[in-house]
């Protein structure tokens, strides 16, 4: 997989991914649609995930789950030096140079994401600021996504924005895009529903009224218009080849602490699983120790949705980080 064209998938506030079931009914409306990854907001770690997971993986559609605390991930937690980022304008650039900066790799993540609702109604590369996302991240240094996008307003939603995303704009710096979401709830922003509203007194199997489970029904015309902005792309951006050590990108400056502004010191380190914070030292004023420690492994993976190409996700395998963990890796 090169290009995420990936979709919000947060069908109940616990656990998606516990009804093998639902799983495999989602899978294959999905990839009717052109997804060939998903994100999933929270999950239970304690739970048995396999029939899901292997509904996905069938469908050949991949898997990112936020660790949206830290009791939340699925084992084994991998390695550490994965980010995504909240959609916060005024500090991508401090923010975005800050996880990539520094001589060593383990010192820095080993991707960037970050939310992006610019691209509203009728648009332009230009107008929407995404000239400005791209010149941003050219010639960054590891790859780079886009982890949730698709205004609601004004209607239709026309995912304009994806043509850029995939297109010869971005393609060779953008890794793809989240759209945000699959179902249909109070928000407003499902691309499926499960049927129609019911009494949440009376049905347990709905949330606000709206169905959690079910066989999908498209929403029209938003389902169709993101189906039919996937199917005209192809990207061919960077692959995984080209993205190697010996063709390795100069890793930005680390971002200069400013009073009023960026206020994070560049050159310290980044945090890792396991590590602990002397909050004394800190208090002090003296440079915070750590200590513990984070395994590290690889996994492989086959499949792929319809969109392939963009600068290839290199060596991720099942991985967490401090935010989001990644189940894929990038081929």
């Amino acid at each position: 997989m090169g290009s995420s064209s990936g979709i919000a998938y947060q069908l109940v506030s616990t656990d998606p991914l516990l009804d093998t079931d639902q799983c495999q009914r989602d899978a294959k409306q999905m990839k009717d649609l052109g997804a060939n990854a998903i994100r999933v907001y929270h999950v239970d770690p304690t739970a048995d995930h396999k029939g899901c997971m292997d509904a996905f993986a069938e469908a050949g559609i991949y898997l990112f789950v936020d660790l949206d605390d830290f009791p939340t991930q699925i084992q084994p937690v991998l390695s550490p030096n994965r980010w995504i980022n909240a959609d916060v304008p005024g500090l991508r650039p401090m923010l975005q140079n800050y996880l990539a900066c520094g001589d060593k790799d383990g010192e820095r993540a080993d991707f960037y994401s970050l939310n992006v609702y610019e691209w509203c109604g009728v648009s332009s590369y230009d107008g929407s600021g995404y000239s400005q996302l791209e010149k941003n991240a050219t010639g960054y240094n590891i790859p780079i996504f886009i982890s949730e996008t698709g205004c609601r307003e004004p209607r239709p939603r026309l995912f304009a924005d994806q043509s850029a995303i995939f297109g010869p704009d971005m393609s060779d710096t953008w890794s793809g895009a989240i759209v945000y979401e699959w179902i249909q709830e109070a928000n407003d922003y499902g691309l499926i529903n499960y049927g129609p509203m019911v009494d949440p007194n009376v049905s347990t199997d709905a949330l606000d009224g709206y169905p959690r489970s079910g066989t999908p029904t498209t929403q029209s015309p938003d389902y169709g218009n993101l189906k039919s902005q996937w199917a005209t792309l192809s990207p061919t951006g960077v692959k995984l080849s080209a993205y190697s050590a010996s063709a390795r990108i100069t890793p930005p400056a680390c971002p200069t602490s400013t009073a009023g502004g960026w206020i994070v010191n560049g050159n310290a380190p980044l945090p890792s699983v396991g590590q602990t914070l002397d909050v004394a030292a800190t208090a002090s004023g003296a440079t915070p120790t750590s200590t513990g420690s984070a395994s590290k492994a690889s996994a492989s993976a086959t499949g792929g949705g319809t969109i392939t190409g963009g600068r290839a996700f290199a060596g991720m395998g099942l991985g967490l980080l401090g935010v989001m963990v990644g189940f894929t890796i990038w081929l």
